[in-house]
């Protein structure tokens, strides 16, 4: 596991290349060796542990960020008494189509030194999820950014154990739980639906919930109890695939299942402010406005924007690598005509980052 330090040293680059001997750098010098010893985390595989670090590495360089900018949450929609408080509005039946910005690491359960104005606003939305619903899914179907295969695989596990994909956090970070049961009738169904679109697929029986999933559906579901199975990306990454993908689960939304991409709007590990300094959310701010105007376009506009996605201001910046940007094109395939809306529009590390519903 020592291969590792000049990964994670690679992913989790400071401005300066600096680290006062803060909290914080102890966390970071933490990280560091726990990389050269497998330690508690030694009954996982490596590629998961070698998937989570570009996240774990954003996550314990948090501590160096001082606060910014805190969240917008807008208004929640029309509610109607007689649908508990549920938003109104949308075709009987169907469900909404979701992405959520998921954070770093085990930060809303474990104190790692995130600044808490930010983190606290993006929690607030997490847990508010539910109540935006028009009514309770029978299922979830989660996209992470945290997994990538050949061909989209989904989890079929009946009882999906947790994945600690982070690496090197206090051990109260690999005690969590959130026992929520799979589903593999609805694992097959996913399957059934790529299969008409002519996308291939495989399974995995053995595949656990990724901290994509299992940490902001903690905050929007403490309870775990709504059957939960996850899709992975495919490799390559390429847009256009994943508006596809996203098009041929559509019929999901009207049965009962909950489509949600978890990733982040902005994922440029070099540019969060660790520090502090700059005017909070001017960091990615052309990219953030890009995504605003695209959201609320008709179905085509939209889509065609998104599958050139790269071309957008600001974007190679807020995306050196387009996975954490990935589940969007999912979320924004399976929306069909429901035009875009944003939530939640706040800052992580001095960042502009949003969260992106339709219908």
């Amino acid at each position: 596991m020592g291969a590792l330090v000049p990964l994670v040293l690679a992913c989790a680059r400071t401005h300066d290349g600096a680290m006062n001997e803060s909290k914080s750098s102890v966390g970071a010098r933490r990280f560091l060796a726990a990389a050269g010893n497998p330690g508690r985390t030694s009954t996982y595989s490596r590629r998961a542990v070698v998937g989570g670090l570009a996240t774990v590495a954003t996550a314990v360089l948090a501590a160096h960020a001082s606060g910014g900018e805190t969240a917008r949450l807008s208004p929640p929609g029309a509610v109607d008494p007689k649908a508990n408080g549920r938003k109104t509005g949308m075709t009987a039946g169907r469900l909404p189509v979701i992405f959520l910005p998921h954070g770093g690491g085990p930060w809303p359960f474990v104190d790692i030194g995130m600044p808490k104005p930010e983190f606290d606003s993006l929690a607030g939305y997490l847990k508010g999820i539910a109540a935006r619903l028009p009514q309770a899914p029978k299922a979830l179907l989660v996209i992470s950014a945290h997994w990538e295969e050949a061909v989209p695989t989904v989890q079929t596990g009946a009882n999906p154990p947790l994945l600690f994909d982070y690496y090197g956090f206090p051990p109260a970070s690999y005690e969590l739980t959130w026992p929520a049961p799979g589903d593999p009738k609805l694992a097959a169904r996913v399957r059934e639906l790529l299969a008409a679109a002519n996308i291939p697929s495989a399974e995995d029986a053995s595949r656990g919930f990724d901290h994509g999933t299992f940490v902001p559906l903690k905050l929007a579901w403490p309870d775990a109890n709504i059957p939960t199975v996850q899709l992975s990306l495919k490799k390559g990454l390429n847009a256009g695939e994943h508006l596809a993908l996203g098009r041929a689960l559509a019929p999901l939304r009207d049965e009962g299942v909950l489509i949600v991409g978890s990733g982040m709007s902005f994922h440029n590990m070099r540019a969060f402010q660790f520090r502090g300094g700059g005017a909070a959310g001017d960091v990615g701010a052309d990219f953030d406005r890009w995504l605003h105007e695209t959201a609320p376009l008709p179905a085509a506009e939209r889509n065609a924007r998104l599958a050139i996605w790269a071309e957008a201001p600001g974007a190679r910046y807020a995306h050196p690598r387009e996975e954490h940007l990935l589940p969007l094109m999912v979320i924004a395939g399976a929306a069909g005509d429901d035009r875009g809306s944003a939530p939640f529009a706040g800052t992580v590390l001095g960042a502009r980052v949003s969260a992106f519903h339709f219908g």
